[in-house]
């Protein structure tokens, strides 16, 4: 066993630099919400160079919208594919998921970045980019570790499916589609940028739109109109303090109990106003918010609406012109995960031998599509990737060193969770 590890890594060292191209190429592909196609064809040619069948393939919104787990989307799914391949393995060994997620936040306002959020420039071993850390880097690894054992010659027992998706930035429903497709293992992992830790639980995440009404007028009459972005502002002191009461409250499962601010309430989107000389009628904010791991999501989407209209009746115009709320996106069950499963244990052992000391565990404040595989189908999973910082920011970046540490781990956990043809 030693001896094959020495020989994959060597090959995951000999392949190096390809890999840094590769990610450099998916990163310079601009991947948001609608256009993902480019550089999932990209890992398709990357695929196809492995000697993979790898296929993209379109979600079927119609399927998937009848699911547990879907979130409500109002965009097409045409021509934005998901793409997967599989590795076949002899027989006898476990099946092993390797998921990671195409799309990418924008990177606006780009005048904000010091590197062009498109380059994939690299300075003393650190790449930037938008998506350079969440998740091409990771999407990089698992592929090349991979690659490596292929390289190596190693046949695998179990089957390893490759899988990119798309949406897990807004709503999850690509990897939802994989799964309905009917790619499924024993296993999972996702290299998200969790600086090499073992993901162990995560909050669930919603999506609200709360539209304002104002009375509008020439600003000539400003004094007798409604400006629906004051109004808004008045809501948005709501919101914080619906958030302060919520991180307040004493229901918090065990493993949050040492998080300092574990649910996030934000507002990420406002749009008022077509004219300065005119008083707006209409305001709409667009809110993440959060609940803990086992909330029934809808008794959370009506807490929040029931929580807003409270707050807004006390102002005389917003108590007798509500707000609407409506959800949209993110529906997405929180989860815990069992530290304790063997894929943990594989893990664990992987990444003690590429560094030397054990793995730590981490509790997210965020939402992964690890949820798909643990809690709505039972799979164990878990995320362990690059080291990364400014996600969602301005200038992100992603450690090299730690993605070729990453690939080696996950090269060394594909081994011993699949198992070697005999």
């Amino acid at each position: 066993m030693n001896d094959i590890v020495a020989k994959v890594e060597g090959a995951i060292d000999a392949a190096w630099d390809a890999e840094v191209g590769f990610l450099q190429d998916l990163v310079r592909l601009k991947s948001t919400l609608g256009h993902e196609k480019p550089a999932q064809e990209r890992v398709l040619q990357e695929l196809d160079g492995m000697g993979l069948d790898a296929l993209a393939w379109d979600v079927d919104h119609a399927v998937i919208a009848e699911r547990p787990g879907y979130s409500p989307a109002a965009w097409d799914y045409a021509d934005r594919p998901n793409v997967s391949a599989l590795v076949r393995g002899r027989g006898g060994g476990r099946s092993l998921v390797l998921n990671g997620h195409i799309d990418v936040v924008p990177a606006t306002p780009e005048r904000l970045w010091t590197v062009d959020p498109w380059g994939a420039e690299i300075e003393d071993g650190i790449l930037y980019g938008r998506g350079a850390a969440d998740m091409k880097s990771g999407i990089a690894a698992m592929i090349y570790a991979v690659r490596a054992i292929r390289a190596a010659g190693v046949v695998l027992a179990g089957d390893v499916t490759l899988e990119t998706v798309i949406e897990e930035e807004c709503t999850g429903n690509g990897t939802l589609a994989t799964l309905e497709r009917g790619l499924r293992a024993d296993a999972a992992i996702i290299p998200e940028p969790f600086n090499q830790t073992l993901l162990t639980g995560q909050i669930g995440v919603l999506w609200a739109r709360i539209v304002v009404l104002g009375a509008g007028a020439h600003v000539l009459g400003a004094d007798k109109a409604v400006n629906a972005i004051d109004k808004a502002a008045w809501l948005m002191e709501g919101i914080r303090a619906m958030e302060s009461a919520a991180n307040g409250s004493g229901d918090r499962p065990g493993a949050y109990r040492e998080v300092v601010h574990p649910l996030n309430y934000n507002v990420g989107v406002v749009e008022g106003g077509d004219w300065p000389s005119s008083v707006p009628s209409e305001c709409t904010l667009e809110v993440r918010f959060s609940a803990y791991p086992g909330a029934d999501l809808d008794v959370a989407q009506a807490r929040f609406r029931d929580e807003l209209l409270d707050f807004a009746a006390r102002d005389p115009w917003l108590r007798e012109h509500p707000p609407e709320v409506t959800f949209h996106g993110f529906k997405a069950d929180g989860c815990l995960l069992d530290a304790n499963a063997p894929l943990f244990d594989v893990l664990r052992s992987a990444h003690r031998g590429v560094m030397g000391r054990e793995a730590e565990t981490y509790v997210s404040t965020a939402t992964t599509d690890v949820r798909f595989f643990a809690h709505h189908h039972g799979i164990p999973a878990t995320c362990y990737g690059p080291v990364g910082g400014a996600l969602h920011a301005p200038d992100e970046w992603v450690d090299l060193k730690s993605v070729r540490d990453v690939t080696k781990v996950i090269a060394r956990s594909v081994l011993a969770w699949c198992g070697m043809a005999s």
